[in-house]
């Protein structure tokens, strides 16, 4: 039982490193060069740069899909760092 409690406090501490790991770092998604999008390795969109040349207003549509181009990016990067910091951990939910 010590034995199993040991494990579960030094599993607590490393899922307490990996949190703070992700949330330090960042990665960038990006639409056609026109947008871009910062997430820092939880998801959380930390920043967000739009070309002048991506805005036209008689074309709304198109900024849109970029916008949302640009943050599945950004999305999918994020959670590949998630997938490498917690490979190997063998832990439900990660």
């Amino acid at each position: 039982m010590k034995k199993l409690m040991k494990q579960m406090q030094q599993a607590q501490v490393a899922a307490a490193k990996i949190q703070e790991n992700l949330a330090a770092q960042t990665v960038e998604g990006t639409a056609s060069g026109l947008v871009t999008v910062t997430m820092n390795g939880h998801g959380k969109v930390t920043g967000l740069k739009i070309k002048p040349e991506a805005v036209d207003p008689d074309d709304v549509e198109a900024l849109e899909d970029l916008l949302l181009v640009a943050l599945q990016d950004a999305n999918a990067k994020a959670e590949a760092l998630q997938q490498e910091a917690t490979r190997g951990l063998g832990l439900p939910g990660f």
